[in-house]
Order: C-alpha cells, then structure tokens, then sequence
C-alpha cells in the first residue's frame, strides 16, 4: 500500500525483524571484507591476522554511533569548513578512537587511516551493489537510522503531507515512463488506487521561479520569466541568485505560504513561508536553515554509507554523461548541442550528491515528525535541458527519481505521523534545435535591426543554482537578509550580469521565450517602438525563427504580431492569420495575462512551433527548454492520494494549484487559521481555476496551421 493508505504507527516503536539482523550481518561482513582490501593496498596499515580487522569493522560500527553525533554537532557549529573537513577524514577519527580499543590492528599515521576509510568505503560500496543487485536497499536503511528513535509528536491525528517536486517533468513523459516500466513505484501507487495522475496546464512564462512563486507563495504576478530587466530597481534579476530570490520572495509573501504552519522548504528557489528552510535560495542565511542545514550535511558525510557512497556514485555519473554525450555525436542525434565537462560535473552533483541529501533531510523531517515539506529534485530537469525531454538518458534519470519516492515511502511507515506523498511538476520541457543555429542570436538579431547597442543575457543560469544554494547553505551567507538586501540593491547597478550603462537594449533569453527591454524607467508601448525602432518588430516576426511577438499598444492593448496577421488579446480579433493557432486554446489567456503585467518586456518574442514534431527554438544554447509556448512546456504532473479530496476542474496556472493543495493540508488537519472562505491567500476574491478563454484539458489541436502567404505584415488598426 502507499503511505497515503496506511494507518498511523504507533510513534517509536519498530521491532527488530529477521531481515534486519540479516542487514546488519551484511553490513558487518562487506565493512570486514573491505578493511582487508585496505590493509592489502596499504602497507602502512598492519594487523595480526585478519580477525583483527573482522573486529576493528565491528568495533567501527558501534563506536560510530556514539562519535559521529558529536562530530556532526562540532561540525555544523562551526560552519562549511568543518563540515567539507569530516567528510574527508571523520571516518578516519573514528577509525583512530577505534584503533585505541583494538591494538593488534596498527597504523603508522593518521593519513594511513584517511586513505583506508576511502578505499574500505569503495569497496564496501561496490560490494554492497553487486550483493544487493544494484539496489539502493542500504542506503533506504541508512535514511531510517538517520532520525531520532521514539519521537513523538503533540498532534498525532494531523496528517503530515510531503510534497515532491520532480522539477521539469511533462506530462506526456510522465505516462510513458509509466507505461514502460521506468517508474515502478509510482505504476504501483496508480494501480493499487492510492494514487491518481493528473495534468495540470502551467501559466506562461513556463518557469520554475513563477510557477514555484505560484505554488508556494499563492501567485503569479510579477514574474515575467527565469530572469528579466526589473524597471524599478535599474537591473537584472535572476531567480536563482540569492540577493535577487529574496527581494522576488519579499514582494510576493503573505505570511501565509504553502509551508506557513511549521512547514519546511527544501532545495527550492523559494520558501513557501517555512518557518525552516534548507538549501532554499530566497533563505539562503536568513533563518536556522544554515545551520541545520550543516548539522544534516555533517551526519551525513560522515557515515560511510552517506556522502562516500555518493562521491563514487558521483564519479560514476560523470563517466556515463561523458558516455551518452558521444553516443548522441556517434549515432548523429538531432537535435542535440554540445554537452561540455561542465555539464557533465554540474549533473553529477545534482544526480549523486544533491539527491541523496535531499532525501536524507526530507526523511529526517518525517522521522521528526514535520507537519510539512516541499522539496525540489532538478535531476530530470538537467538532463533534459542538455540531452532532449524524451531522450533515452532523461528517462532513465525518472528511473532513479523513482527509487527516492519507494526510498520516502518506507520511510513514511517508520514516520511517527502519518503521511501523504504528493508528486507534481512545476512546468514541462519542449524539445528543439537552439534558436541561433539560424546563423545569429536573438541579441544579434535585434542590433541588426536596430543598430542599437544591445546587452546579451542568453547563457543558461539555472543549472548551477541548487549546487549553489547548498553552498552559500553551508557557508551560512547573511548577506541578502530583509535589510542587507536592501543595501545590496543600492550598491549593484545595472553592469550587473554584462548590463552596462551604455546599451540601449537589454535581451533575454528564458527558454524558447526571448524579453526585450528599452532602458528606460517606463514601458514602451508599441507606437513608441516603432518611432524609435521602426525595422524591430517587423524584422523580428520576418525571421523564421520566431513565432509572434506580444506587446502592448497604446490603441490596442496587449496584442500579439506575427508575420502574416495580428490578433487583439482583450477581445479576440485581429487580422490575417491568427499568430496563436498553433499553440493551443488556452494560449491567447497565458499571454494576455503575461503581457498586461507591469514587470513584463516592452516585447516578448515566442520561437516558432514545428506542429508535426512539436519542436520549438530555444534562445539559449539547450536542447530541451521552457519559458513560452509550443510543445510539452506547459503540460505538467500532478499524482494526487486519493484519501485527500482533489476538485474536478482542470487546474490552470500556479496559484491555482496552490489553492488545491492548501486544501490537502485542510483537509490533513493543518493550517489552524484557513482563511475567509472565497478568498484567495493575498485576501483578493479567488478567480476560477480556469479563464474562460481556456477550456479546462484544452490542448493544442491536432490540424497544424496554415502555411504564411508571402508579404506584407498586417498590423493592429
């Protein structure tokens, strides 16, 4: 059964079963095993007989137990340093204090003992794959020695939800990794009846900071996309630096987030308004985070089966990045683009380490007894931004992602509250060449048109983000507080991110969605870019590349241009060809709402959409994106328990999936103070989960578009 149907445990008790003595027989005898090898590698590492290391592998074991708590505190007192210091050698201090105890076993200094913990840790780690036939049953073992012993909590009767964001993941994917047997854990879930799959349609931009502001935070506004031009402030903001998430969170917060009531946020952009977040980029040093954060990083590291067994595995999936990338050349994969050393680092963390401490801080969240937690794992989302949404290599990252939710699962049985294991997906991926294979760039573009000085933001930016949160994490940061915030934004000018103070145009890309800002305090409209500019929007909806332009005019509102006709987002008419028939039903919504925004471009430029391969062009250097519209990108997960009540209107857009998950936590006996019934959490009467201009499961229609006449752009009027 899944842990959404079984009944509450009774807190702190956990009888010894024969498999785990079985286990711990196991344990003992690889850790034995691998000593031996140690000691046969390393000279400087003596014993009588091999007895003697059979017990210095016992002794290990139970003295770890009393020495690796302390260490942890020590560690996560004194900050990142100390932490980075046990990972290296805290098993070899053990080691030592053990050797103290064990004197037939000798070694002729401390750096003796360092290399053979590492090297008994590979052995015992590869002993322990082959013996367990490559499953991570070890390590589900450790997850559960990881929290406290008898915990209870004062509200029994409250169910405790967790909250799985398996980041970028699309819908369509989703299934077919569920009918091919990729996510076992899940198929189980569904067709034991615990659980229910639904689509949920995302919001346009398609991003993670506005669909995790949506979700978390209860809205959408002033989010145009990954990163943009923030008129007020003179500069660039991008989502997943720390000084930057802060000031987006601080604009957008109530007080009354997803995670208010004692709810912890893990590896997000933002917070949810936990009282407690870990590796969360708007909180990174503000709160208690940092230093649980260390506290958990150092118990980790230091256990053999913790950080060793995920450095190795870690090396391992940077040989078989390196591997899958030269299949992609050899077998002449199309689309693909270039997938460097960097990348290959960047998805070894995020695929070994990060996971493996995320599911360590979320399983001692619910071995605590944590009423809720939201957590983000970016593994799918990496890959597919290099390799392709559907590509071989993205599925089998899903396979891996799977095994944490069976890893969650037992863990949610020793919980001392009963939980309920939501999954979902902040946006899609749509597949697709770049968009400057065409020869130029999008910047490149609109200087040619313009001969304007035009700053470039086109590298991808949101990969290194969780790594960085866990770093500035660790470091325990406290510069981008509430107030130092403030300070940052006085001293950072617009030379920010390659801005400098004599471009004239700044161009983004996020996705296959281009921004383009005049540097100007106010808004153009579209009459006053077609004084300034006269070749821009013209030349930009010529390019075959680009699909429409949306901006707003001065005599006809938020509008949408492309090469062969116009349409008027308010009221639905224009001229010509519809720019928006190949994107689907619901798109005139998505970009009425984005372009009316304040914070939006003076123009946003959509890639064109292939409809027989539903390819779109992203205007960074990836081969699966999101950010706009055309493909998968705005098709995303939501697997629902069925013990919780999940209304039957489709759900658009990211506060309207808020509003169904605040309702999960009601129903579960949290949020002691809901709120006034009808209103939305920001106190503004709650719109309908669907615009009227958006039929609830509307997708893009099957008939692809007609194919653009040759001439003259019409234009608005």
């Amino acid at each position: 059964m899944s842990p959404a149907a079984d009944p509450p445990r009774e807190p702190g008790r956990r009888r010894l079963r024969p498999s785990d003595l079985g286990r711990m027989l196991l344990s003992w005898a690889t850790g034995s095993l691998a000593l031996v090898v140690a000691s046969w590698l390393l000279p400087g590492l003596q014993a009588s007989s091999v007895l003697d290391l059979v017990a210095v592998a016992a002794v290990v074991s139970v003295f770890g137990l009393l020495v690796r708590p302390v260490l942890a505190s020590v560690a996560s007192a004194i900050g990142w340093l100390a932490v980075a210091v046990v990972a290296v050698v805290g098993q070899a201090i053990v080691m030592q204090l053990v050797l103290v105890f064990v004197p037939s076993v000798e070694a002729e200094s401390f750096w003796t003992l360092v290399a053979a913990t590492w090297i008994a840790s590979l052995v015992s780690t590869i002993l322990t794959w082959l013996v367990s036939a490559g499953t991570d049953e070890s390590f589900t073992t450790a997850l559960l020695r990881y929290g406290r012993r008898g915990v209870t909590v004062a509200d029994p009767e409250v169910d405790g939800i967790v909250f799985v964001q398996l980041d970028g993941l699309p819908y369509p994917v989703a299934r077919w990794a569920l009918q091919s047997g990729t996510m076992p854990t899940l198929r189980r879930w569904l067709d034991d009846g615990s659980h229910e799959l639904r689509e949920w349609t995302v919001q346009t931009p398609c991003t993670t900071p506005a669909s995790q502001q949506g979700i978390l935070m209860g809205t959408i506004e002033g989010v145009p996309a990954f990163r943009w031009y923030d008129r007020e402030l003179g500069r660039v903001l991008v989502a997943n630096r720390p000084a930057d998430a802060a000031v987006i969170e601080a604009r957008a917060s109530t007080g009354r987030g997803l995670l208010a009531d004692r709810g912890v946020s893990v590896s997000n952009l933002f917070s949810g308004d936990a009282e407690r977040s870990m590796m969360t980029m708007s909180q990174v040093g503000l709160t208690r985070g940092s230093r649980d954060t260390r506290r958990t990083v150092a118990r980790f590291v230091l256990r053999p089966d913790g950080f060793t067994r995920s450095f190795f595995r870690t090396l391992a999936e940077v040989a078989r990045e390196r591997f899958e990338a030269r299949q992609q050349r050899r077998r002449k994969v199309v689309p693909r683009v270039v997938r460097p050393w960097t990348f290959a680092l960047l998805r070894a963390v995020t695929n070994g380490v990060l996971r493996d401490l995320n599911t360590a801080v979320v399983a001692q969240e619910m071995l605590r007894g944590t009423p809720s937690v939201y957590v983000d794992f970016v593994d799918y989302d990496e890959v597919a931004h290099h390799a392709g949404c559907n590509r071989l290599e993205s599925l089998g990252v899903l396979e891996a992602l799977d095994e944490v939710l069976r890893q969650l699962e037992t863990v949610a049985r020793a919980a001392p509250r009963r939980y309920h294991l939501v999954v979902l997906s902040d946006h899609g991926q749509s597949q697709g060449p770049p968009f400057a294979e065409d020869g130029r760039s999008l910047a490149e573009l609109c200087a040619a048109l313009t001969s304007a000085d035009v700053a470039a933001l086109d590298a991808s930016v949101e990969s290194w983000g969780p790594v960085e949160a866990l770093l500035d994490d660790l470091a325990g940061n406290r510069t981008p507080g509430a107030g130092s915030a403030a300070r940052a934004t006085a001293e950072r000018t617009a030379t920010l991110a390659g801005v400098s103070a004599g471009d004239d145009l700044v161009v983004l890309g996020s996705g296959n969605l281009g921004l383009v800002y005049a540097r100007e305090p106010e808004r153009l409209l579209l009459e006053d870019i077609e004084e300034r500019w006269p070749a821009l929007v013209p030349g930009l909806v010529a390019d075959p590349g680009v699909g429409f332009v949306s901006v707003l005019s001065r005599d006809h509102g938020p509008v949408v241009i492309g090469r062969d006709g116009f349409r008027r987002l308010e009221d639905g008419t224009g001229e010509g060809d519809d720019p928006l028939a190949p994107f689907g039903t619901h798109a005139a919504a998505g970009m009425l709402r984005c372009t009316s925004m304040p914070s939006a471009p003076d123009l946003y430029v959509n890639s064109t959409l292939d409809t027989s391969t539903l390819e779109v062009k992203a205007f960074e250097g990836l081969v699966g994106s999101h950010g706009g519209l055309g493909g998968w990108q705005d098709s995303a997960v939501l697997v629902v328990p069925t013990a919780l009540e999940t209304p039957d209107d489709h759900v658009h857009g990211a506060d309207a999936l808020h509003r169904v998950l605040v309702g999960f936590l009601e129903q579960a006996g949290q949020r002691q103070a809901p709120w006034e019934e009808g209103l939305s959490p920001r106190g503004r009467r709650a719109e309908p989960a669907t615009s009227p201009a958006a039929p609830p499961g509307s997708r893009t229609p099957g008939a692809g578009p007609r194919r653009p006449a040759a001439g003259r752009r019409p234009t608005p009027g």
